[in-house]
């Protein structure tokens, strides 16, 4: 194997208005490693990602070279040209194409003679390059009728197509992010006999136990700059994450031994039935955290939706002792009651608008005089909200979508968080975040209930449960199956419970 090494980069800067995103990064990577690179929302992974593909343009000084060959950076097709090759989170298909031709996307089809396309050749070769790397399904199926798994498989085959220039470095963007774990399994593979093979790989996660189990090495960034680089044998968890954050963790956790809330409950849903939902009872008293776990299909995907009134549902939901009408998120926000939902991007953030215009849409009458909009009170009010929640940049006039996910996922809870909800309703709040940002996050939740506000945490992250809440909520097939309280809270027994093993672990 080659000496030279596969990418190799000095001094790379990166200048936004008002925020340097990278600071004379140094980075260096052999041929047949995979490297790690983490680091919290805002460090500058992204940022760099977006340079090496050529989205960016860095600031001037910076050096390139990819097997020993300087790189011109910059434009959309000089790294792909020189083999860098990228699997993005969104993983970049046309949904209405199938396998074929997503794969043709960027280097075309191969022609005859005649400068005709063979389309019987490019389906065998669609169906042979995926089989190369362990995957068998229709190639004809336009890739919106596949899983996520077969999707992922299309982009990774893509990045790796034997017909345009030999892969130097494949770039993983968060590609577990989607993925059951049989298939998190099935992708290493398909990684480890990459790098077998003598390529590059740089692996972009927020889950720090596949750092452990996929990578040789790992780049920690922190505010834009290099921390270190180092091989992962030897490193532990809590040292790593105390590389990202600079400080330990111990620092940021919640107490687990909140005291338990008192009074009557504020949100009484009774009989809740949707399309899955089978009539579900849930309380939340002020003051107390409520978390709600199941797996796939469970009915926990629905909750917070039916809760908010964003599925049509039946059973009642007063708050305060007044019931909501059926399907009237108006209502429900009338009512007191806020929700962060899962789905960010689609359901709650305006990403091409303002942190100001995102923070304050509920209620833009809050800063209205003789009719008019102060934005002088706006600008005020949301800044010293973007600075509470640790925002970063805390520029109100930034567009959202130029935020990393963590900092976007603060923004949503600062738009209910300055509207004192009396229930927070947050549906897999720390999803996609690093582990500053969740543990920031955890931190907030924890606030909004000292305060008084109920609030309801629907995750998949049973870790996070057992942190943060009191009683934790079971669904089974669309019902309550069990209710585990603490000092029985772990993600153990919150897991077996979502499966059908733990009836009774409250107890």
């Amino acid at each position: 194997m080659s000496n030279t090494p596969a990418v190799e980069i000095r001094s790379l800067s990166k200048t936004f208005p008002g925020q340097r995103a990278l600071i004379d990064v140094d980075l260096e990577i052999q041929p047949g490693e995979v490297r790690a690179l983490v680091g919290q929302n805002g460090c500058g992974k992204s940022t760099l990602i977006k340079i090496l593909a050529g989205y960016h343009e860095p600031d001037p000084g910076v050096e390139v070279f990819v097997d020993g060959a300087p790189l011109a950076l910059g434009t959309t097709n000089a790294g792909d040209h020189a083999g860098i090759r990228f699997v993005h989170q969104d993983l970049g298909l046309v949904p209405t194409l199938d396998a074929r031709d997503n794969l043709a996307m960027g280097h075309g089809y191969e022609r005859n003679k005649l400068r005709l396309i063979s389309w019987r050749r490019e389906q065998k070769l669609a169906r042979d390059t995926l089989q190369g790397l362990g995957y068998d399904f229709d190639v004809k199926l336009p890739t919106s009728h596949l899983v996520i798994s077969q999707r992922t498989a299309i982009a990774l085959a893509r990045a790796l197509s034997p017909r345009s220039t030999p892969t130097r470095l494949l770039v993983l963007d968060e590609p577990t992010a989607n993925l059951p774990a049989t298939e998190i399994d099935r992708l290493f593979n398909v990684v480890r006999s990459v790098r077998d093979r003598g390529v590059a790989v740089l692996f972009v996660s927020h889950h720090l136990d596949e750092v452990f189990n996929l990578c040789d090495t790992v780049t920690v960034l922190r505010d834009g700059r290099h921390i270190v680089t180092r091989p992962v044998e030897g490193l532990d968890e809590d040292a790593l994450i105390a590389l990202m954050i600079g400080r330990t963790l111990e620092q940021f956790l919640v107490p687990a031994d909140a005291a338990a809330a008192v009074g009557e409950p504020v949100l009484r849903a009774h009989d809740l039935k949707t399309d899955v939902l089978g009539g579900v009872d849930l309380e939340v008293r002020p003051g107390e955290i409520v978390g709600v776990a199941g797996i796939t299909g469970s009915g926990r995907e629905e909750l917070a939706l039916a809760l908010f009134g964003g599925l049509p549902r039946t059973g009642t939901v007063p708050v305060a002792g007044k019931d909501i009408d059926n399907h009237r998120p108006d209502k429900a926000v009338d009512a007191g009651i806020a929700l962060v939902p899962a789905e960010r991007h689609a359901n709650a953030a305006f990403l091409e608008s303002t942190l100001r215009e995102n923070v304050s849409i509920v209620n833009p009458g809050d800063f209205l005089r003789r009719g008019l909009l102060s934005r002088k009170r706006e600008v005020s009010e949301v800044t010293t909200w973007l600075n509470k929640l640790k925002v970063k940049p805390p520029h109100p006039e930034r567009a959202l979508a130029t935020l990393s996910g963590g900092n976007q996922q603060k923004v949503m809870l600062a738009r209910w968080l300055r509207q004192k909800p009396k229930v927070l309703i947050l549906d897999e709040p720390t999803q996609g975040v690093d582990v500053g940002a969740k543990a920031d996050i955890h931190v907030l939740v924890e606030e909004a209930a000292t305060q008084g506000a109920a609030v309801v945490v629907v995750s998949t992250d049973h870790s996070e449960l057992t942190r943060l809440a009191e009683r934790v909520v079971v669904l089974r097939n669309g019902r309550v199956a069990d209710v585990l309280k603490r000092p029985h809270i772990d993600p153990d027994r919150i897991t077996a419970a979502t499966i059908g093993q733990n009836k009774g672990a409250a107890a």
